[in-house]
């Protein structure tokens, strides 16, 4: 995996919805799982999905890439490490989950592009206030 630049983890308790009928975790699932390991990373540096909106932005998702290495299953909590790679062209981040034991179960990488939402346009440099707010957690500036 490329060089981790800042990490967040979350604990996810795994529920009977998240599960198929063996009580294993739906393999589609684990997108969900990624997405609240990635909220939790933008809530930590101060530039939420809320944040991105106020500044007329959009990141939607425009790369996924996902490794099952291991199940994880019904009643576990599992831990979501989720670390940001790049963030001044694009939002990449890359995830590791763990079993409640310790085992990896999964890794992923998922990229994301600045949308201006006014006219729709791709961006390929993300907003100041975003850089500004990773520099801030990344070095402490």
């Amino acid at each position: 995996m490329k060089n981790k630049l800042y990490s967040v983890e979350t604990k996810i308790k795994i529920e009977f919805y998240d599960v198929d009928s063996m009580k294993i975790v739906y393999h589609g699932n684990y997108v969900k799982f990624l997405e609240v390991g990635r909220c939790a990373l933008l809530d930590k540096i101060g530039y939420n999905y809320n944040e991105m909106e106020k500044d007329g932005y959009s990141f939607p998702i425009t790369k996924l890439n996902v490794k099952y290495i291991r199940s994880l299953v019904f009643g576990e909590t599992a831990i979501v490490k989720t670390s940001v790679v790049e963030y001044e062209n694009m939002l990449k981040l890359q995830y590791e989950i763990f079993k409640e034991d310790g085992t990896l179960a999964t890794t992923a990488e998922t990229c994301q592009m600045a949308i201006r939402m006014k006219d729709m346009e791709t961006m390929f440099v993300c907003p100041e206030r975003m850089i500004k707010k990773f520099r801030s957690a990344i070095g402490g500036n």
